[in-house]
């Protein structure tokens, strides 16, 4: 049964990391959702969160082969235990001044917050999970949304592990 996996890797700072990690799931037929890469606690590791989709047999198969990759330290299957998964999301909109007033108001409901404003446009910056950034972007759809960037899941299991 195909379903979403966030697992978090370990890996030595160094270049073409990623690309041998990455290359790993293309070739399983495992299509990365999001993927994201900064340090991690220890220096000289950095840590990817990778949001892919597949079955659970082929997520084994993808643990078992990253081991083999020299340079990943450590993998986690962060999805199978409780986690806190955030993205950030910038959302530049058309904003005429008359529509501002409905506009701050989704602002508002969802916490998020008004980063940049010009004379026809905003930039909304929106922290949450994948759900919450979806949902934001349906409802400010109808004013235009001119262009969207977000950042991908990044996630940490909950707790004392």
């Amino acid at each position: 049964m195909n379903r979403k996996h966030t697992i978090a890797i370990l890996v030595n700072d160094h270049p073409g990391v990623l690309q041998r990690v990455s290359g790993l799931f293309g070739r399983r037929g495992f299509n990365i959702e999001s993927i994201t890469v900064g340090a991690s606690e220890e220096p000289g590791l950095s840590r990817m969160v990778i949001v892919a989709g597949g079955d659970d047999h082929t997520l084994e198969q993808i643990q078992k082969q990253l081991y083999k990759i020299i340079d990943v330290i450590k993998v986690i299957d962060v999805g199978s235990s409780p986690m806190v998964a955030r993205e950030l999301g910038l959302i530049k909109i058309n904003a005429e001044p008359a529509a501002r007033p409905e506009i701050l108001g989704i602002v508002e409901t969802f916490r998020a917050s008004v980063v940049d404003i010009g004379a026809n446009s905003m930039i909304v910056q929106a922290v949450g999970d994948s759900d919450k950034l979806d949902a934001m972007v349906e409802l400010l759809k109808p004013y235009g949304i001119r262009e969207l960037s977000r950042t991908g899941v990044t996630a940490m299991i909950r707790g004392g592990r």
